[in-house]
């Protein structure tokens, strides 16, 4: 990392859009922080000598994200952390305009078939994690655009 701190903050501004697109492209929610520095986004495997950032370089891109609300800790170690690359109120938004282009305002839907469902396949929201699904489903609660109501079987949701 940057000395300088105007440098520093375009670079660790750099470092977080990277570590999102990436998360986006590999679909991935939750990261291991010892993990994360055999990644490709904080190892390069190309460049031989300090192609590796630091673990203490890492954590501090982490808790950048973390500031800006894209990431949550899972534990008081911070080994392990939640990654938000799209925000829960952004995942409600796609969830509640799948359901209103087709038609589906006024159903209910299990959270399988809403994150796994046949009907949801090559929707961006498909194959999102529970946790985000249901922070996604409680935004949308709180707009009053849905209702998460318990089932035989689990948690649904009512569209409004």
């Amino acid at each position: 990392l940057q000395p300088n701190v105007d440098t520093r903050q375009k670079q660790l501004a750099a470092w977080c859009s990277l570590a999102l697109s990436y998360c986006r492209h590999q679909k991935l929610y939750t990261l291991d922080v010892m993990e994360a520095q055999e990644s490709p986004v904080f190892n390069n495997k190309k460049i031989e000598l300090r192609g590796k950032l630091s673990m203490e370089a890492i954590q501090v891109v982490f808790e950048e994200l973390r500031k800006k609300g894209n990431l949550e800790w899972l534990d008081k170690n911070k080994s392990r952390c939640l990654v938000m690359w799209r925000r829960p109120e952004e995942w409600g938004k796609l969830i509640y305009q799948w359901v209103s282009k087709n038609g589906m305002v006024n159903s209910v839907f299990t959270l399988y078939e809403l994150s796994n469902g046949d009907d949801t396949e090559g929707e961006e929201f498909h194959g999102l994690e529970e946790w985000m699904l249901l922070r996604s489903l409680q935004a949308l609660q709180t707009d009053g655009k849905a209702e998460i109501i318990t089932m035989d079987d689990g948690k649904g949701v009512k569209f409004f």
